[in-house]
Protein backbone atom coordinates (compact mmCIF):
# COMPACT_ATOMS: atom_id res chain seq x y z
CA UNK A 1 0.00 0.00 0.00
CA UNK A 2 0.92 3.50 -1.05
CA UNK A 3 1.94 6.07 1.49
CA UNK A 4 -1.44 8.77 1.50
CA UNK A 5 -0.85 11.52 -0.05
CA UNK A 6 -1.39 15.29 1.91
CA UNK A 7 -4.77 15.75 0.07
CA UNK A 8 -5.76 12.54 1.32
CA UNK A 9 -5.01 12.87 4.71
CA UNK A 10 -6.83 16.63 4.17
CA UNK A 11 -9.97 14.28 2.71
CA UNK A 12 -9.93 11.79 5.36
CA UNK A 13 -9.56 14.84 8.33
CA UNK A 14 -6.53 13.48 9.16
CA UNK A 15 -4.72 16.79 8.81
CA UNK A 16 -7.37 20.04 8.95
CA UNK A 17 -7.62 22.20 6.21
CA UNK A 18 -10.98 23.86 4.82
CA UNK A 19 -12.48 22.77 1.64
CA UNK A 20 -14.09 25.69 -0.36
CA UNK A 21 -15.80 23.40 -2.52
CA UNK A 22 -16.51 20.14 -3.67
CA UNK A 23 -17.80 17.45 -5.33
CA UNK A 24 -18.35 13.51 -5.42
CA UNK A 25 -15.26 13.55 -7.65
CA UNK A 26 -13.06 16.85 -6.43
CA UNK A 27 -12.55 19.32 -3.63
CA UNK A 28 -10.90 22.03 -3.14
CA UNK A 29 -8.96 24.29 -0.95
CA UNK A 30 -6.74 27.52 -0.91
CA UNK A 31 -2.95 27.24 -1.41
CA UNK A 32 -1.01 27.40 1.99
CA UNK A 33 1.77 29.55 0.30
CA UNK A 34 -0.41 31.74 -2.20
CA UNK A 35 1.54 33.28 -5.03
CA UNK A 36 -1.53 35.69 -5.93
CA UNK A 37 -4.65 36.93 -3.84
CA UNK A 38 -6.53 33.69 -5.66
CA UNK A 39 -4.85 30.25 -5.19
CA UNK A 40 -6.47 27.48 -4.93
CA UNK A 41 -5.62 23.99 -5.75
CA UNK A 42 -8.38 21.55 -7.28
CA UNK A 43 -7.97 17.97 -6.26
CA UNK A 44 -9.40 14.67 -7.83
CA UNK A 45 -10.24 12.57 -4.83
CA UNK A 46 -8.88 9.52 -6.69
CA UNK A 47 -5.20 9.31 -6.17
CA UNK A 48 -3.29 9.81 -9.52
CA UNK A 49 0.30 10.53 -9.06
CA UNK A 50 1.43 12.73 -12.38
CA UNK A 51 -0.43 13.93 -15.14
CA UNK A 52 1.65 11.20 -16.92
CA UNK A 53 -0.39 8.71 -15.32
CA UNK A 54 -4.03 9.65 -16.50
CA UNK A 55 -6.04 6.99 -18.31
CA UNK A 56 -8.28 7.19 -21.15
CA UNK A 57 -10.67 6.38 -18.19
CA UNK A 58 -10.18 9.93 -16.27
CA UNK A 59 -11.29 11.99 -18.87
CA UNK A 60 -14.90 12.87 -17.68
CA UNK A 61 -12.37 13.30 -13.82
CA UNK A 62 -10.14 15.68 -16.06
CA UNK A 63 -12.83 17.68 -17.21
CA UNK A 64 -14.36 17.65 -13.38
CA UNK A 65 -11.39 19.50 -12.40
CA UNK A 66 -11.18 21.97 -14.63
CA UNK A 67 -14.98 22.98 -14.52
CA UNK A 68 -14.82 23.50 -10.52
CA UNK A 69 -12.07 26.09 -11.70
CA UNK A 70 -14.12 28.15 -13.93
CA UNK A 71 -16.48 27.79 -11.22
CA UNK A 72 -14.18 29.36 -8.63
CA UNK A 73 -13.24 31.71 -10.94
CA UNK A 74 -16.77 33.08 -11.22
CA UNK A 75 -17.48 32.58 -7.39
CA UNK A 76 -13.69 34.55 -6.65
CA UNK A 77 -14.50 37.49 -9.48
CA UNK A 78 -11.51 36.77 -11.23
CA UNK A 79 -13.43 35.54 -14.52
CA UNK A 80 -13.34 38.42 -16.17
CA UNK A 81 -9.67 40.25 -15.38
CA UNK A 82 -8.80 36.85 -16.14
CA UNK A 83 -6.37 33.79 -14.74
CA UNK A 84 -4.18 30.80 -14.78
CA UNK A 85 -4.18 27.13 -14.61
CA UNK A 86 -1.38 25.09 -13.81
CA UNK A 87 -0.60 21.96 -13.83
CA UNK A 88 3.15 20.95 -12.18
CA UNK A 89 4.05 17.53 -13.60
CA UNK A 90 7.25 15.60 -11.77
CA UNK A 91 10.72 17.42 -10.93
CA UNK A 92 10.97 19.77 -13.63
CA UNK A 93 7.85 20.98 -13.23
CA UNK A 94 8.11 22.02 -9.73
CA UNK A 95 5.37 18.64 -8.71
CA UNK A 96 5.67 18.62 -5.08
CA UNK A 97 2.54 16.54 -3.83
CA UNK A 98 2.46 13.47 -6.17
CA UNK A 99 -1.18 13.66 -6.50
CA UNK A 100 -2.54 15.50 -9.34
CA UNK A 101 -3.87 18.91 -8.64
CA UNK A 102 -4.78 22.40 -10.63
CA UNK A 103 -3.67 25.76 -9.25
CA UNK A 104 -6.47 28.69 -10.19
CA UNK A 105 -4.43 31.68 -9.74
CA UNK A 106 -5.54 35.00 -10.16
CA UNK A 107 -6.74 38.16 -8.65
CA UNK A 108 -3.64 40.29 -10.17
CA UNK A 109 -1.81 41.10 -12.85
CA UNK A 110 0.60 37.68 -13.18
CA UNK A 111 3.72 37.31 -15.12
CA UNK A 112 6.13 34.84 -16.87
CA UNK A 113 8.81 35.34 -14.10
CA UNK A 114 9.47 31.56 -12.85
Amino acid sequence: MTEKSVFEKILSKEISSEIIYETDRVFAINDINPVAPVHILIIPKKKIPTINDIQVDDMNLISDIVFAAKKLAFDHKIHDSGYRLIWNTNNHGQQTVYHIHLHLIGGRQLSWSF
